[in-house]
């Protein structure tokens, strides 16, 4: 998991403040969302994966796929 052996990390103290700091930017990058939720309200227009806008035939299609009918 470590690219080098855990006994020279802590060899140098330079070199752990680059492991410790690398962990918390790992921890920090994870935990962070990637983008803000925006509060569009009524006005907001569902999408797909890709972003381009579902019309209400493909909602109604998709319900009855769920369905089953």
């Amino acid at each position: 998991m470590i690219p080098m052996r855990n006994s020279t990390i802590f060899k140098s103290r330079w070199m752990a403040l680059l492991w410790a700091a690398g962990i918390i930017w790992f921890a920090i990058d994870v935990s962070t969302p990637d983008a803000a939720p925006t509060d569009a309200g009524a006005n907001a227009v569902p999408t797909d994966a890709s972003g381009s806008p579902v019309s209400n035939e493909d909602i109604a299609a998709l319900e009855q796929f769920v369905d089953g009918n």
